[in-house]
């Protein structure tokens, strides 16, 4: 019971962090990026990959896959959102689309669909 309790504290947290994510990107730049959830998902498998291929510590991995994410993500505006930054707001919505299906769909090539056990 207690060990519930704990789980939902933490998946709520997450959702929280999510949520905030894309409230204060909203707010902003008035954009709903599609690709939020897809670059959280990028930090995770970089995690993974972190403990898994390398056998980094947990803490140590955690950190250096919010870098490569943060990294990511500000490629990701550079290459993307920044030469539309004075188009229609449809054309930056359609982007945010494909930049999401490409960040899906890429690591669906790279490493399957199938669910991993992540600590």
């Amino acid at each position: 019971m207690l060990q519930q309790l704990v789980n939902g504290l933490i998946l709520g947290s997450v959702y929280a962090l999510l949520a905030l994510g894309y409230t204060m990107v909203y707010g902003i730049i008035k954009l709903i990026n599609f690709a939020h959830g897809d670059i959280y998902m990028m930090g995770a498998f970089i995690g993974y990959f972190l403990i898994n291929s390398f056998q980094m510590n947990f803490f140590v991995a955690l950190i250096v896959a919010m870098l490569v994410t943060a990294i990511l993500g500000v490629v990701i505006e550079f290459l993307a959102y920044r030469p539309l930054r004075h188009s229609t707001r449809i054309a930056v919505l359609i982007t945010a689309i494909g930049v999401s299906f490409l960040l899906e769909y890429g690591m669906v090539y790279l490493v399957g669909a199938n669910t991993r056990a992540f600590p």
